[in-house]
């Protein structure tokens, strides 16, 4: 154990983040999300939601501030009556340490898996949420403190 650091975020994870360098991309998927055949890099958080797993890594993620929208959700496809709530969620969660959120990239949903497979790492969850898969662009950190 460490101080500061929650106790959701495994050794792999840590791992990850803090192997991602500026501009390498991370995914947050739902649990429908095809995640093992699409990652480079595969973590499970089996048993936790998107959600408890964002407020833990924005405490330490710095998002890219050198592109207009540093977070992709996936598109509901069209004809499909799912309202993602989740996605009000996730900016809240984000504007509480980021501050103001341009909004989110939304990514037709063969694009975003597209997109995943280029991903540094997916992190696999066990989030129930249709359309809650999450794509955060790590930035830069001007203090070292």
């Amino acid at each position: 154990m460490l101080k500061g650091i929650p106790s959701i975020l495994s050794p792999d994870l840590m791992k990850i983040l803090l192997e991602m360098g500026h501009g390498d991309e991370i995914v947050f998927a739902d649990g429908n999300f095809p995640s093992a055949s699409c990652a480079q890099r595969l973590v499970r958080c089996d048993g936790h939601k998107i959600p408890v797993l964002l407020h833990a890594v924005m405490k330490l993620f710095p998002l890219d501030t050198y592109v207009e929208k540093p977070l992709a959700l996936m598109k509901v496809v069209p004809g499909d009556s799912i309202k993602p709530v989740i996605w009000d969620e996730y900016r809240t969660i984000i504007q509480e340490y980021n501050g103001p959120l341009n909004d989110f990239e939304i990514l037709d949903r063969f694009a975003f898996y597209e997109r995943a497979k280029k991903a540094y790492a997916i992190v696999a969850t066990s989030e129930k949420a249709l359309y809650a898969n999450i794509i955060l662009k790590k930035g830069v950190l001007t203090d070292f403190d």
